[in-house]
């Protein structure tokens, strides 16, 4: 009987996780100002990146204005820098917005891969619950190669390297295991830009108001950052780490990364810890 009892109290728990309601709010990494402005024949973009990192934009094109993203290509904005870009056009429709696509990185800018601490204070020890091509949420090219941390609610998460925060959300709070909670992305996490390698790196699941650090902030390596939590889809208390690097037709994408103990990413399995 008392097996019984412990078994309902499970699909109960299981039950109510699975249909937790997503949050009516989305909240952004960071604003990015983007103004049109139109006069006679010439339309001119008004560009600003307010991020310690470049950036690059992209026009996309629709159905009033099916030509314009021949405008220009990918133009890439240095940290900080802000511009403006015209042109003559002709025959541009008014009728909706400029529809634009903002992506982190230089895409001239050359990979530097070097070695990287774990996410976590030096002497911790954690293990891994997913790897590289883990096939619950590890199997997309913006996840193939990020590693699960099992970190518990209130752990210490630290930056793998030294750069800036260029991405964060803090303001969830809470989490849910339903398909639709893996299609809306409602988790807490940081971007982080390492000037150095050209990688960016992402701390996934935090706490709510879980930063320990601000939009622009510079962060040396091993710095702490963030408190881990369990925000966004997830099954289970723990950090979702992942290295990116910017691509053109996809964005960041994520990419392989060794850690300075010596030991490669993809060397790292399910059940193995590490320190």
């Amino acid at each position: 009987m008392r097996k019984n009892t412990v078994l309902i109290v499970i699909l109960v728990f299981a039950s109510c996780s699975s249909l937790r309601k997503l949050p009516k709010e989305h909240y952004y990494a960071f604003l990015y100002y983007f103004n049109r402005e139109i006069k006679n024949d010439t339309i001119s973009f008004h560009l600003k990146n307010p991020l310690k990192c470049p950036v690059n934009v992209k026009l996309v094109k629709d159905s009033l204005n099916p030509n314009i993203e021949n405008l220009f290509g990918h133009i890439t904005l240095r940290e900080l820098q802000d511009t403006v870009i015209s042109f003559k056009y002709h025959d541009f429709n008014h009728a909706n917005e400029t529809k634009y696509f903002v992506g982190y990185g230089d895409l001239n800018k050359k990979i530097l891969k070097n070695q990287v601490s774990y996410p976590f204070p030096k002497g911790k020890e954690y293990k891994i619950i997913q790897g590289y091509n883990g096939n619950f949420t590890h199997n997309t090219l913006i996840s193939q190669y990020a590693i699960d941390f099992d970190l518990k609610i209130g752990d210490t998460i630290t930056s793998v390297d030294s750069g800036y925060v260029v991405g964060l959300i803090e303001d969830y709070k809470e989490y849910g295991t339903s398909k639709k909670w893996l299609k809306n992305d409602k988790s807490n996490y940081i971007t982080m830009y390492h000037p150095q390698s050209g990688i960016y790196t992402q701390y996934v699941h935090l706490n709510h108001n879980g930063s320990l650090v601000k939009l622009g902030d510079f962060v040396v390596k091993g710095q702490a950052i963030a408190i881990s939590g369990m925000t966004g889809f997830t099954t289970t208390p723990h950090l979702h780490f992942n290295a990116k690097i910017p691509t053109v037709e996809h964005g960041l994408i994520s990419t392989k990364i060794e850690f300075e103990s010596g030991v490669k990413g993809e060397d790292l399995k399910k059940k193995d810890r590490v320190k």
